[in-house]
């Protein structure tokens, strides 16, 4: 088994047209492989960089990490934690490491206490400042 960074991630899910040498080796690379472990912090890294570099739409995104998920030879960091964060990212405002936040909270039957508003509007959170 390997581990990737988000730049090889992202490569690998992303034709990028000024990276085209970048993706062809990524993806070169994972097809090579048997395993592949993906960290909850390059998920993180890769959303971020869809939505901001690459416009990815949240549906895009739900959409390329449920097929992630999925994938036999990739082993997600807390896939359990993944899955129940993205249908919280899904369907809410809150942005995907707030989710995965918040699940975990939820998940050690914590509540989360954030100045975020978004945030603080799903069950589980409350907002700092109304408290």
């Amino acid at each position: 088994m390997i581990a990737i960074d988000t730049n090889v991630l992202v490569r690998f899910l992303v034709s990028d047209p000024n990276a085209k040498e970048q993706s062809q080796l990524a993806r070169a690379l994972l097809n090579s492989q048997n395993e592949v472990w993906v960290c909850q912090i390059v998920l993180i890294e890769t959303v971020w960089v869809l939505q901001s570099s690459y416009k990815f739409t949240k549906e895009q995104i739900v959409s390329v990490l449920e097929k992630l998920i999925q994938h036999p030879c990739v082993h997600l960091e807390n896939a359990a934690n993944l899955d129940n964060a993205l249908t919280v990212f899904s369907t809410s405002n809150a942005g995907f490491a707030d989710c995965l936040i918040l699940n975990d909270a939820r998940k050690r039957q914590l509540v989360l206490y954030t100045f975020d508003r978004k945030l603080s509007r799903l069950y589980g959170a409350k907002n700092v400042v109304n408290e």
